[in-house]
């Protein structure tokens, strides 16, 4: 029973992890992209924007880290 109360616990954490991982990086790229014209949020200060690729993508590495690091620690957990 408390195993299962665990399981469910950390499954519905990395959902949510995974829940706000999609939206950070859906309201960057939607934020730089823009929705006027062609690459829209591009061009209107050039000057002042920057590429949230590199961000995005550290940010998915941490968000993969986490969750695996958590299937990992509760497969050694259950195990024992």
């Amino acid at each position: 029973m408390k195993q299962s109360i665990l399981l469910l616990a950390v499954v519905i954490i990395n959902i949510l992890i995974v829940i706000v991982c999609i939206y950070i990086n859906y309201i960057n790229l939607i934020e730089a992209y823009g929705d006027g014209a062609p690459y829209y949020g591009r061009t209107t200060n050039m000057d002042k924007w920057s590429d949230p690729i590199p961000f995005l993508v550290a940010l998915n590495i941490v968000t993969i880290a986490i969750i695996s690091g958590s299937i990992w620690f509760f497969t050694k957990f259950k195990k024992n």
